[in-house]
């Protein structure tokens, strides 16, 4: 590519693009630091308790926890009120075996802390003592009162009236609620991905963050991420000219899918509000399968393997390809059972030109689906760097780009071309780090890059993706009026039980109108 040519590409790429906000909010992050989590240096710093940031963790579960002692790291902030509708138990999902007691020993610097491990123990009463321990130990903070733990977390907001702001990390059919009550009480709000569990959740989120000026972040770190950075250069830049298609492929699910509902109930555990964590899900007797984790397979809970990642990557998509919603998707699966996600699932979404871009189609695959194998990888190459065989391929009309799963470590193939490759120069701004943007915005910074008006659209699309792979057909999409207008004609659905997906009613009182 000659230079005037590549010059005049990247001239085309503009800060407001990249980060889906305003110019101000561009330029002033371009002055922010290269991303980081607070540095255990920077924990042990005094900061004067009228300048710290208050938070409240809704939903301390393995998750939940992780994100806490994430937040925890920070000089300017305090944790003083954890809730969950789990008081304690030790049978939450790691990572690895051990994986949740060693972080906590190493935010607490102490070896000795969890001598007594019977597993991976959460809960809000575990919170709570993790959030002592780490302001007594390690902060020292003066006068510090402990921390306070609630069951229900309307009683959270009742009580605890001073926060700054909530973070909440519950199951994903309880994000909204939680999220549009925090901001309609003033606080704002960074909340785990998916944003939504339903595709009018996503608006309504939207308009509680617009209506009420609040700082709300989604947790896709991916955002702030150099790879997404790179790959909106590269591509911006014309390296493999116009992407007509996009192949991004997981290994999950890796809890149960395509199971059916168990037919007997079970005793509900000490300490477990079992009504509340159902919460707008309709009410069904208790049963462990549906928890902790597990419930990411269940339509009622979760999205399966699509909520679970696709966000991620998705997030990165809509960035570097500049996308707005799609016109239809199409999906088929591994077979369907009623209340569960498929084993397996394909999806294919056509999203329709933009200024300067060209059509694009995305092509997703879980469990042990994949994309056909490149022709320009050599024998024996591997599609993807990470262990865990994850991955994502562009393909342009002038070659391709083979990256991780969230668009890490991306390459030309093949592997000839980055011999000879000159990278575009760095123009795009670096982020602080998702978690810093949002903290940053409640001090009155530039909106968050992840916030809820930017994720509305990526979460309807990956959420209508979930719709078909329920309806098992292709859905052409009304993005306007967020309707599905028609189906491939043979569909297994009509059009009204498709349209039901997108707002399914909720149990009182948990209809939004509280």
């Amino acid at each position: 590519m000659r230079d005037n040519d590549l010059k005049r590409k990247l001239s085309l790429l503009t800060r407001r693009k990249f980060l889906g906000d305003s110019v101000t909010s561009a330029a002033a992050l371009a002055m922010l630091p290269a991303p980081s989590v607070a540095s255990a240096a920077n924990a042990g710093r005094t900061v004067p308790p009228s300048d710290r940031i208050t938070l409240g963790c809704i939903g301390v579960g393995a998750q939940g926890t992780r994100v806490m002692m994430d937040f925890l790291k920070f000089p300017d902030v305090q944790v003083t009120a954890v809730c969950d509708v789990n008081r304690e138990s030790s049978d939450y999902s790691e990572w690895g075996p051990g994986e949740l007691v060693r972080k906590e020993r190493r935010l607490l610097a102490d070896p000795g802390w969890g001598s007594d491990w019977k597993g991976p123990t959460c809960g809000r009463m575990p919170a709570a003592r993790l959030v002592d321990a780490y302001y007594s130990k390690v902060r020292k903070t003066s006068g510090y009162r402990g921390c306070a733990n609630y069951t229900d977390f309307r009683e959270l907001f009742a009580k605890e009236r001073d926060l700054d702001g909530v973070v909440v990390c519950t199951p994903d059919h309880w994000h909204a609620f939680i999220s549009i009550y925090a901001l309609r009480h003033g606080k704002h709000v960074f909340s785990q991905k998916a944003m939504a569990h339903t595709i009018a959740e996503c608006g309504l989120m939207a308009k509680a963050a617009r209506d009420t000026g609040l700082a709300t972040q989604v947790a896709v770190m991916n955002e702030a991420s150099q790879a997404t950075r790179l790959l909106t250069e590269w591509v911006a830049a014309g390296v493999i000219g116009q992407v007509r298609e996009v192949h991004n492929w997981s290994q999950r699910p890796y809890w149960p899918q395509g199971i059916d509902r168990p037919k007997q109930a079970e005793p509900v555990p000490d300490g477990l509000d079992w009504d509340l964590w159902l919460g707008p899900a309709p009410l069904r007797p208790f049963n462990p399968i549906y928890l902790p984790f597990v419930w990411r397979g269940w339509y009622d809970f979760g999205e399966g393997a699509i909520g679970d990642m696709a966000n991620y990557s998705f997030d990165t998509l809509f960035r570097v390809l500049e996308l707005t919603a799609p016109t239809s998707v199409e999906a088929s699966a591994t077979p369907l059972f009623p209340e569960t996600y498929p084993v397996g699932e394909l999806v294919h979404w056509e999203f329709p030109a933009r200024p300067g871009r060209a059509p694009v189609s995305i092509n997703w695959y879980d469990a042990h689906l994949r994309p056909p194998r490149p022709n320009e990888l050599a024998p024996g190459e591997l599609m993807s760097d990470a262990s865990d065989g994850e991955g994502m391929l562009f393909v342009g009309d002038e070659g391709k780009i083979l990256c991780g799963f969230e668009g890490e470590h991306p390459r030309l193939i093949p592997s000839s071309r980055m011999k000879s490759f000159m990278p575009p120069p760095d123009n795009l701004p670096h982020s602080p780090g998702a978690y810093r943007e949002w903290l940053d915005a409640i001090r009155g910074g530039p909106a968050p890059r992840a916030s809820y008006e930017f994720e509305q659209p990526v979460v309807e699309a990956l959420l209508l993706g979930c719709i078909a792979v329920r309806a098992g057909t292709k859905l052409e999409w009304d993005a306007v009026n967020k309707r599905i207008t028609g189906l491939a004609e043979g569909s297994p659905v009509d059009l009204a039980a498709a349209n039901a997906q997108i707002n399914p009613p909720r149990r009182a009182p948990w209809d939004f109108t509280s």
